[in-house]
């Protein structure tokens, strides 16, 4: 009975916290941030539902008239329940986490280039001819305000837009490249629910929507030196200018 009781104390404990969380996530911004999170909840109320049918019969299984013999048939039939709900749920759950980054890219989606290096971050959008200039490693110069390194002497790159702050329009696709200049980066805007790695020599892209304007963090979640937690920048979603 006495482990019975500790059981019931777990539960109770659980659940109360389960009901009442002490934080939450902040709210997002994308369609695919929304759909991770009713993902999210649907996985936490099954797994909820698992963890309290599983601790009662546990709780069950103290009492003194409990039935010493646990038929074979009905281990399986549980396990295989368990099984099918969570195989379902990372089918789902996949499917969802692909089509961010599988689904074609629409015609009309804004680029722009993202730099990470110790321990900043570069943003880069090309000018009113829509055409990134060329780079080389020998033009880069952090305090010329040219970490990526572009050619001065390409037309197509004397007009091209870098900052350090990443400002988007709001409703509109974005297309961000992502690369790193020394060690490996994590780029990570909590509200849009997306992480991605930035390598070196490698070009990765990053797809989101934003529809909801305002300012939010950006921050590298991969630790990448002493300067780690500094390392910090904002994303900027603002509604277009009406033509």
């Amino acid at each position: 009975m006495v482990l019975g009781s500790l059981l019931g104390a777990l539960v109770v404990v659980a659940c109360t916290l389960f009901l009442h969380p002490p934080a939450w996530f902040p709210s997002a911004i994308t369609l695919a941030g929304q759909q991770y999170d009713r993902q999210f909840l649907l996985t936490l109320w099954v797994s909820a539902l698992i963890f309290l049918i599983a601790h009662l019969f546990l709780i069950s299984l103290t009492l003194p008239f409990r039935r010493k013999v646990l038929h074979p048939r009905f281990e399986f039939v549980w396990t295989f329940i368990a099984v099918l709900l969570f195989s379902g749920l990372a089918l789902t759950g996949t499917r969802i986490w692909a089509g961010v980054r599988t689904d074609p890219i629409p015609p009309g989606a804004v680029r722009v280039e993202v730099l990470a290096h110790q321990f900043a971050w570069s943003f880069r959008s090309p000018g009113p001819d829509g055409k990134f200039g060329r780079t080389a490693l020998k033009y880069v110069n952090d305090p010329a305000g040219n970490p990526f390194g572009v050619d001065p002497s390409d037309p197509a790159g004397r007009d091209d837009v870098t900052t350090a702050t990443l400002t988007v329009p709001a409703g509109r696709d974005i297309i961000l490249m992502l690369r790193s200049r020394d060690v490996i980066h994590d780029f990570f805007v909590r509200e849009l629910r997306l992480k991605q790695d930035a390598v070196p020599g490698m070009d990765i892209p990053y797809r989101f929507r934003a529809d909801i304007p305002g300012i939010y963090e950006i921050a590298c979640s991969e630790l990448c030196g002493l300067g780690h937690s500094q390392m910090r920048s904002t994303l900027a979603v603002v509604r277009e200018a009406v033509r």
